[in-house]
């Protein structure tokens, strides 16, 4: 079988199966069989696949139809244009978590003209991929991670260690805001929030794989998020910032909770690019 003929048949395979993206995926998976890059298969068409790579390949086609996340069957996603190792220890980084690096960043220039040091804290770390992409965005910021889950600071210990970045960026392991030695200037948190009555909708693709205790947020998904609240005060500097990213419709909950913790505060509900209401700005 030659290459063509092979990216051709994955394709046709995860189309059937009703996967979406299929020609994508497929160009992803037989990229990795092949160490090569998906341009790549574009430019040697006529290439010959060997009979241990043909079956490499089905075997990592066999793992997509069973609806394993193709991150976790490639052992990496792509996050804020860097690359994160991932695997099922750990949530996989999605690309609408990048508005929360994106304001994060922007908060940290503004306080740095008035601060000598920008002190931050990505509350539910998982990979890392928040943590990391502020660290080489924010080179003079100091910057803690902090995650209930041992097995997923390992993977964000070989992330930091990837993006050498683990002298500039302290995991801590422990419940949210807990282990935090310092107060912060800024706080941001992807923290469960799906609701209890939600997981009967969600694809096989997160529920059979991806770990349980980051994605559930309790009866109406806000769990997560008012324990971190309460945490709060002697946790964070004077006029700090909080960034949460939140789930569609929560806005007005998140916003009621935080205004109840800090009455003071000015609130902001920050959309993505799809009008979405992805993450709710606390100024206090």
């Amino acid at each position: 079988m030659i290459l063509q003929e092979a990216l051709q048949s994955a394709t046709q395979t995860l189309h059937r199966a009703g996967i979406a993206d299929a020609s994508v995926e497929a160009e992803l998976l037989l990229g990795h069989v092949l160490g090569i890059s998906r341009t790549r298969l574009y430019t040697e068409p006529e290439r010959s696949l060997t009979s241990a790579e043909a079956e490499r390949l089905r075997h990592l086609i066999g793992r997509r139809l069973a609806h394993e996340p193709t991150a976790y069957i490639l052992g990496h996603c792509e996050f804020y244009g860097l690359d994160f190792r991932i695997d099922s220890r750990t949530f996989i980084p999605r690309p609408e978590t990048e508005l929360l690096v994106e304001e994060a960043v922007e908060l940290a220039r503004h306080i740095s003209r008035q601060e000598e040091q920008v002190i931050i804290a990505d509350i539910g770390t998982g990979c890392g991929a928040i943590a990391i992409s502020l660290a080489l965005a924010l080179p003079q910021a100091r910057i803690y991670a902090t995650d209930i889950s041992v097995s997923a600071l390992q993977i964000a210990e070989m992330n930091c260690r990837r993006h050498a970045v683990r002298d500039h960026v302290e995991l801590l392991q422990g419940n949210l805001l807990e282990p935090l030695p310092q107060p912060v200037d800024i706080l941001v948190a992807n923290l469960p929030y799906i609701k209890g009555l939600e997981f009967k909708d969600l694809s096989p693709e997160i529920i059979d794989y991806e770990p349980m205790i980051a994605l559930a947020g309790g009866e109406d998904g806000l769990d997560k998020i008012r324990q971190m609240l309460q945490q709060t005060p002697g946790k964070v500097n004077r006029r700090a910032y909080l960034l949460l990213e939140i789930g569609q419709g929560q806005g007005e909950m998140v916003t009621s909770l935080a205004k109840g913790c800090f009455p003071q505060a000015s609130i902001e509900l920050v959309s993505d690019l799809g009008g979405v209401e992805r993450l709710v700005k606390v100024g206090l």
